[in-house]
């Protein structure tokens, strides 16, 4: 009796689980894209070196591929999966950060810094 009513609440809790995550993972999205050092660390610790990994071995794909991609004319689209989507990935982003490509917050503040000592001087 208690070994059904036990397996009775599992099943509750990984279906409340499994419909509340979607909603979790939206939430997370709508936050501004200014990471936490748990983020950076994390980013820096696990996701950048598995980003360099699938590079690499996208590369070798790619290599191995080639031949076949360049009879068929997608050459290009191949090095764009397999190679490029990976390094951009793991290059082209701010650490911690979920979306690619510079965001210049550092430039801007650069530029406004000197802007600034050049109006002081």
């Amino acid at each position: 009796m208690t070994i059904k009513a036990s397996l009775r609440r599992l099943f509750a809790v990984t279906l409340v689980t499994c419909l509340a995550m979607p909603q979790t993972l939206w939430a997370q999205e709508a936050i501004d894209d200014s990471p936490n050092e748990w983020a950076m660390v994390g980013d820096l610790f696990v996701a950048r070196p598995i980003g360099v990994v699938l590079t690499v071995g996208g590369t070798a794909a790619w290599l191995v591929s080639l031949p076949f991609t360049l009879l068929a004319g997608h050459a290009g689209e191949a090095a764009e999966t397999l190679m490029i989507g990976p390094a951009e990935t793991t290059f082209m982003r701010c650490l911690g950060c979920r979306e690619t490509g510079y965001t210049y917050k550092d430039v801007e503040q650069i530029r406004k810094a000197r802007g600034d000592d050049e109006a002081e001087g």
